[in-house]
């Protein structure tokens, strides 16, 4: 199964790339801060795994991201970009009824998109995600930051230096990426209880990054937690994560 790869526009003419894999029901995927849908959900075979119960699997690189566009202009970075992008997305393709999924940063952007109403999926996947990673993003963008302002000064066995390496990999452009970190605020927790869809929360059992998914879990109204092996950036890597995704969503309704 090969993914299509094109580009469309996003609400302030941003090109952001689309990767879609398999036919059938909509499924939007979100990767995490600095990864790609490549890196996500494709090179694993978490997509193709869904996409052969009958998904479309639908994957958006965001802006400065991948394949999508990385603008350097202050103004092209408002508040809850992200946000605004994954709707530009929805609009595109016209989509009414579709579940949505995402992983760590996407995770993060699909709770806000449907906390605040943006988006109304009818199902939920939530991976590498816990109540920390919403309401203390600024400690994670303040690691980001001095990742990028030391990026060639960071010496090996600095808790950084392999943050450094990742971007590094990945072609992320810098001064677009210090911009995109300022754009995300805190979630209000009291705002899960809006989140009443079904919902799979998983998350790697050596996973910490951002503070409890257990936790997150027992606030959502209509969730189910599973745990898959790995740390935060190796649970993506292993085949549990895509099985525990297609086990929970299982075949689309006929």
């Amino acid at each position: 199964m090969t993914p299509q790869t094109d580009h469309f526009a996003s609400f302030d003419g941003t090109q952001l790339a689309l990767h879609r894999m398999g036919e059938g029901r909509p499924l939007v995927l979100l990767h995490g801060l600095f990864s790609s849908a490549q890196m996500n959900w494709i090179r694993f075979g978490h997509a193709e795994r869904i996409g052969r119960l009958g998904y479309e699997v639908l994957m958006l690189d965001f802006r400065v991201h991948g394949d999508s566009a990385s603008p350097r202009e202050a103004e092209a970075y408002p508040q809850n970009v992200l946000v605004r992008d994954a709707a530009a997305l929805v609009d595109h393709l016209g989509l009414a009824d579709y579940d949505l999924g995402g992983f760590s940063l996407g995770a993060r952007t699909s709770l806000h998109a449907v906390a605040h109403g943006v988006l109304d999926p009818a199902r939920l996947i939530i991976g590498g995600m816990g109540t920390a990673g919403l309401g203390e993003w600024e400690k994670r963008a303040a690691f980001f930051r001095r990742v990028i302002d030391e990026f060639d000064a960071i010496p090996k066995g600095d808790p950084a230096y392999f943050s450094m390496q990742f971007l590094k990999s990945q072609g992320v452009d810098r001064v677009a990426a210090r911009h995109l970190l300022g754009t995300m605020p805190d979630l209000d927790l009291a705002l899960i209880e809006r989140i009443t869809m079904p919902t799979l929360v998983v998350c790697g059992d050596e996973d910490r990054d951002n503070g409890s998914a257990g936790e997150l879990a027992s606030l959502l109204p209509n969730a189910d937690f599973v745990e898959v092996p790995g740390t935060h950036m190796g649970s993506v890597t292993k085949p549990d994560l895509g099985r525990a995704m297609a086990d929970w969503l299982g075949p689309p309704p006929a």
